[in-house]
């Protein structure tokens, strides 16, 4: 079954543009050129992925992304997001707020295929193992929930992902860089500052009460998970 891509996009010719290339390579597409627009599509034709334009009328794209984030039916919608050239501080603010990638304009079709299909590969793969237990922290990776002291986590798709990361490395040093490929799934990831994973970490601890403590930072590395803390 084809995959269902929803382009936000306010400017015709690129949203023209994208559509040609995405159904040529198979993709179902819909459209929208306003941010209001998109939270309609999105729960009009319930797509597999998102490609959100920052710059848009009525509502921008960080605003939409949140609001999908916010939700628990689109909290873990893929989304992809369109940025000019200079926009380094939303590209972050974007990452740090939940998308999965970012593509800078003016961008290669091909490209954005590709980033495309790594973020589908990566949001449908079959997640399956025993769940992931360090002291009173508990991951299932096949129903997608974490416990901290026997209570549910409410953990957005990346805090998910990073915890996941922390808790498979069995106490190992995770650096910035690593996560930043693993958990965002960009592989230049020297490109993007390093707060982006800092916020996430400082936000997971919060979640985690008590056993955030087991999260320790690694100075000038990255961070580990110790199950002795």
């Amino acid at each position: 079954m084809a995959s269902r891509v929803l382009i936000v996009e306010d400017e015709p010719d690129i949203r023209d543009l994208l559509t040609f290339h995405l159904e040529r390579d198979g993709f179902q597409v819909a459209r929208a050129g306003t941010g209001t627009e998109a939270l309609h599509q999105v729960r009009l034709t319930r797509p597999d992925l998102v490609i959100l334009d920052l710059m848009l009328p009525e509502m921008d794209g960080l605003d939409v992304c949140r609001r999908l984030r916010a939700d628990a039916a689109t909290a873990a919608l893929p989304i992809i997001m369109l940025t000019a050239k200079g926009d380094e501080v939303d590209r972050v603010v974007g990452l740090e707020i939940g998308a999965d990638d970012y593509i800078v304009k003016p961008f290669s079709p091909k490209e954005l295929i590709a980033r495309i299909r790594a973020v589908l590969r990566r949001s449908g793969a079959p997640l399956t193992g025993a769940p992931l237990v360090v002291g009173g922290i508990q991951l299932d990776r096949a129903s997608h929930q974490a416990l901290a002291a026997g209570r549910p986590l409410a953990l957005t798709p990346k805090e998910f992902a990073l915890l996941r990361a922390l808790l498979e490395a069995r106490g190992r040093v995770l650096s910035r860089e690593f996560l930043l490929d693993r958990v965002w799934g960009y592989a230049r990831a020297a490109e993007i500052e390093s707060r982006t994973v800092d916020v996430h970490v400082r936000r997971l601890r919060a979640k985690l009460g008590a056993e955030g403590e087991r999260i320790v930072t690694v100075k000038n590395v990255g961070y580990r998970l110790d199950p002795d803390a």
